[in-house]
């Protein structure tokens, strides 16, 4: 039987100590293509989220993903990282947390799941071609 990793488990536990203390808890995440988050918003191939149940609608933290619902630019964004991909978790107030490594051998490719929402995408329109 393959070893269950204690890093949701701390996720869960540093996040519900934030909130019991009354502190904003924050996860910095590294950003590859099984993330979920507004692009614009990653710096340096990461990106920092407040994920503090004021700032985020349907907080789902489990074994294998951090997923919630949250505005950027007042604009609602579904958010999907794995936890693999969390590097590290803490009270925007005084730092307090835990850091935790990104390791070749955590599945960092994992695709974020599909929602039933209609693409925010405008389809393309045919273009035309003129011929002689």
């Amino acid at each position: 039987m393959a070893e269950i990793s204690t890093k949701p488990y701390m996720l869960r536990a540093i996040h519900e100590w934030c909130m019991d203390s009354g502190f904003t808890p924050y996860i910095a995440v590294q950003v590859t293509p099984s993330v979920k988050v507004p692009i614009q918003f990653v710096r340096d191939g990461q990106i920092v989220l407040n994920v503090s149940y004021e700032a985020t609608n349907g907080l789902k933290m489990d074994n294998t993903a951090v997923q919630f619902r949250a505005r950027f630019g007042g604009v609602p964004q579904d958010i999907y990282i794995p936890v693999a991909n969390v590097i590290a978790i803490y009270a925007s107030e005084n730092g307090q947390g835990m850091a935790f490594e990104m390791t070749q051998t955590q599945p960092e490719f994992e695709t974020p799941p599909e929602t039933d929402k209609e693409p925010t995408k405008k389809p393309k329109q045919a273009t035309l071609t003129r011929i002689k």
